[in-house]
């Protein structure tokens, strides 16, 4: 059965031609999907009872279940834990912050991951399985209708840096992100909605094609490939001056500056020297570096420095010119830290999941797919190009 919210304009008037509806049906169903947000057929009460029938009998409107949720003491930040079909759990968190007005959906794209980053609670979990595109956007609706409780503003931004990596299932992604960025939908612009990922170029060569403009936060972690390597076993498939080439291009033709995510942990990443490191691996490039003390998990076996050595870090690169901020912890209290809350759950369910690196066939991970130009109306498809790379243990 289909899911509505990943149906596109052209696909769903061809579906209603072919139902023998009128052409204008398709605006009336897709606002009721995407402005309304309606939670059943029986509110469409401008489309005939037969029609709501069939649509009903056709897709769903929500899949997601959602089984937790957790609110930090100060209200401001809220992680929901969703069962999707086959009992796929994913993990969604809504981020306010008060003094810049910002309203952020951190969303995921699968549930688990493939890439075992040595620090991320998500890697230590194995993956499952790709999202399909009406997941990940209703992820967005349920996290905005959260926001607007109580009075409140909807979001203001989405960004792709829960469960997952969203290079590896890069067709659902940017059909997702084309969405929020469409009216009706959010209605985010390309600067509001951020993909994060480990870096591998050719899904940012493919995105730098497509036309897309939205940001783009490089999941860095270390000054070189070596370091990188130990924390994030991936990396090694993927050179680092090959990422930051492709990053490079894709800078240019979106007219973006690129974040660079440099998650801090004692012992590993974090002394003045390696700030210097990573200040000439970034001299001349466009962006800036998003420094994060590591959120700690259970059984973790890294831990955060300590706050002077954190300054001392950030002093370092800006005194090298590069931009360097610090994210502040938001949700500790609540697990938010990606996968926390699905490790919760898998330690007292019977959760499936794929050890970390190994999918399908327990050897590699395909990710071919077709990833469609920027489009003018969401949901129109067009002549797409592949992307046959493969990870491999």
């Amino acid at each position: 059965m289909r899911h509505w919210l990943e149906v596109g304009r052209n696909e769903l008037a061809g579906w209603l031609a072919e139902a023998g509806q009128p052409a204008y049906r398709a605006e009336q169903f897709l606002r009721w999907l995407h402005r309304e947000r309606a939670a059943g057929f029986t509110a469409m009460k401008n489309l005939p009872l037969e029609l709501r029938r069939i649509l009903a009998d056709a897709g769903s409107l929500r899949v997601l279940e959602e089984r937790e949720r957790r609110t930090a003491p100060d209200g401001l930040t809220a992680k929901l834990l969703f069962a999707a079909p086959g009992n796929a759990l994913l993990e969604s968190v809504l981020i306010v912050e008060k003094r810049l007005s910002r309203r952020t959906a951190c969303l995921s794209c699968m549930a688990g991951c493939p890439l075992g980053c040595r620090f991320c609670a998500t890697g230590n979990l194995g993956f499952v399985r790709n999202l399909a595109a009406g997941e990940i956007v209703e992820q967005a609706y349920r996290l905005d209708a959260l926001a607007r409780e109580n009075g409140g503003a909807g979001l203001s931004h989405a960004v792709f840096m829960g469960m997952g990596e969203p290079l590896l299932n890069l067709p659902a992604v940017l059909a997702a992100a084309d969405r929020l960025a469409a009216e009706p939908g959010l209605g985010l612009s390309g600067r509001r909605l951020t993909l994060s990922s480990v870096g591998i170029p050719e899904g940012i060569l493919a995105l730098a094609q497509s036309g897309r403009n939205y940001r783009f936060a490089l999941s860095l972690h270390a000054p070189n490939q070596q370091l990188r390597e130990q924390l994030m076993p991936a990396a090694r498939h993927w050179p680092l001056e090959r990422v930051l080439a492709a990053l490079d291009r894709y800078a240019l033709s979106a007219s973006r500056d690129i974040t660079y995510e440099y998650c801090l942990i004692e012992g590993m990443n974090s002394s003045p020297r390696q700030a210097l490191a990573l200040a000439r691996l970034l001299a001349g490039r466009r962006g800036r570096v998003n420094l994060i003390p590591l959120n700690p998990t259970p059984g973790n076996e890294f831990k955060a420095p300590r706050p002077a050595r954190v300054r001392e870090f950030q002093e370092t690169l800006v005194a090298a010119g590069i931009q360097a901020t610090v994210r502040m912890e938001k949700g500790a209290a609540i697990g938010a830290a990606c996968g926390q809350l699905r490790a919760e759950a898998s330690a007292v369910g019977d959760i499936p999941a794929w050890p970390c690196g190994q999918i399908a066939d327990n050897r590699s991970f395909q990710a071919a797919g077709r990833v469609s130009p920027a489009r003018g109306k969401a949901g129109d498809a067009a002549q797409s190009s592949r992307l046959p790379f493969r990870l491999k243990n």
